[in-house]
């Protein structure tokens, strides 16, 4: 087993971000607006607890199209923390400069990188990084990489909450990822610089 799945429990991470049916208003910049976290125990086989940090963007606005896809609005991501105090959470309540972290995709990595780097934000994850849907689709053989409901519905899970919310996602991701471990196909993560 890789040394940095010692521990067993990884950080299953998605986020939601700004995002329209186009291209984004003059001025405005996609930006991360709600990071659902999974804490899952490899050891044991189990999603351990959930958690949601909404974060107010700064330099863009939610769109209808945003809402339609993800339910988030403009007044409940208002109510949340800044792109730095959500970083500075992920680091200290959640571990994230510690343990290993999954995504689905590298989608969430990029958008992290960027907006750090954009903002002069210390990266708040170590770089072990695992992209759990090239891992998904190498483990079946599959020719294209699934969408993370195509996924559960390949292995025979059912979808919890709602898709395309951060929370919920990282909850059914999380079971992708337990899901692969169980079978021995356990995720190797992939050290990337932030």
């Amino acid at each position: 087993m890789d040394s940095t799945w010692a521990e067993g429990l990884v950080n299953v991470v998605d986020v939601e971000a700004t995002c329209w049916a186009g291209s984004p208003p003059r001025g405005e910049v996609s930006e991360i607006i709600e990071v659902g976290l999974t804490v899952v125990d490899l050891a044991v086989g189990e999603r351990l607890a959930r958690h949601r940090i909404l974060v107010r963007p700064a330099r863009s606005t939610v769109s209808g199209f945003c809402t339609e896809l993800t339910g988030l609005t403009q007044p409940e991501v208002d109510r949340g923390v800044t792109f730095a105090e959500a970083c500075r959470l992920l680091a200290a309540e959640h571990r994230a400069g510690t343990r290993p972290w999954v995504s689905w995709g590298d989608y969430d990595r990029r958008q992290f990188t960027r907006q750090c780097q954009a903002t002069r934000t210390p990266y708040p994850f170590n770089r072990h990084h695992t992209n759990a849907k090239a891992a998904f689709t190498e483990a079946y053989g599959l020719r294209k990489r699934p969408g993370m409901a195509q996924a559960l519905e390949i292995a025979g899970l059912r979808l919890e909450g709602r898709h395309h919310r951060g929370e919920d996602d990282a909850w059914n991701i999380a079971a992708l990822v337990l899901h692969l471990s169980a079978q021995g196909r356990r995720p190797a993560p992939v050290e990337h610089l932030a």
